[in-house]
């Protein structure tokens, strides 16, 4: 199975986003990050699975949470663009390299 990387933005979104849960209820940042997980070893089974979001760029939505994993499938890995809120300005993440 392919190497997951994240854009260091990414990841900054994903622990902000487990940080602002735990602080609503402890243990949902937990369960935040699992279901992230879920998310990722789904795209390394099935990396083509998630629909085409812009140009290169997929995107795999969370079931239990409002947000989804932008990410684009190079040679060796998947990179992990954005870890972004649904209600987010779109394409915000556009200008990462």
């Amino acid at each position: 199975m392919p190497e997951i990387e994240f854009h260091h933005a990414a990841d900054e979104e994903m622990k902000a986003a487990a940080v602002y849960y735990d602080d609503q209820v402890v243990g949902l940042g937990s369960d935040f990050l699992d279901e992230i997980e879920s998310g990722l070893n789904r795209i390394r089974r099935f990396p083509l699975l998630s629909p085409i979001y812009d140009g290169e760029y997929r995107r795999y939505l969370l079931k239990r949470f409002p947000y989804g994993l932008i990410y684009r499938i190079e040679a060796q890995k998947i990179f992990i663009i954005a870890v972004t809120h649904h209600q987010r300005k779109p394409k915000y993440w556009i200008d990462r390299t």
